[in-house]
């Protein structure tokens, strides 16, 4: 993993323990990397509760909630998804705060509509308002698109934290 962003999980880590916070992720294009640099830090059982990789349409039905019919009516690479992908992976947990990511790596699947590159969160904590990024990376590649959504994914994380 990148250097500076082991630097940045473990501030991240730092900061959620002192405020007595944990983090649960769910995760469809990254496939479990946020989880996974997070866990990368020494102590990090005290704040990462858990992390769903809900890759296909199913998994985010049957392990986090998202209703079927919001993914028929949206595609999973929207901002409903997302955003109940967030909202699920907290209702299935005891963490206080959950960011939900989906979107298109590639090198194929996009569309007109949703590009290669597209990517959407959700961040929800407790007692808040469910929060929203989108993300138009373009068709920088599968390993950079990966790579722009868990830098981002750590900032909608650090966001959480001045809620």
């Amino acid at each position: 993993m990148n250097p500076d962003l082991k630097l940045r999980a473990a501030a991240l880590l730092k900061a959620y323990q002192e405020k007595g916070l944990k983090v649960a992720t769910a995760e469809s294009c990254t496939g479990g990397l946020v989880a996974a640099l997070l866990t990368e830090i020494a102590g990090s059982s005290s704040v990462v509760e858990r992390g769903f990789v809900t890759y296909s349409n199913e998994a985010k039905t049957e392990a986090i909630g998202v209703p079927a019919d919001l993914i028929a009516a949206h595609g999973a690479v929207s901002e409903p998804v997302a955003r109940a992908m967030a909202e699920g992976a907290l209702a299935r947990s005891h963490a206080h705060v959950a960011v939900g990511i989906t979107g298109i790596a590639g090198p194929g699947g996009g569309t007109a509509t949703k590009p290669v590159g597209l990517v959407h969160f959700g961040l929800a904590r407790e007692g808040f308002t469910t929060l929203h990024l989108e993300r138009r990376y373009g068709d920088i590649g599968r390993e950079a698109v990966r790579r722009c959504a868990v830098e981002d994914a750590l900032g909608l994380l650090e966001r959480a934290l001045a809620l």
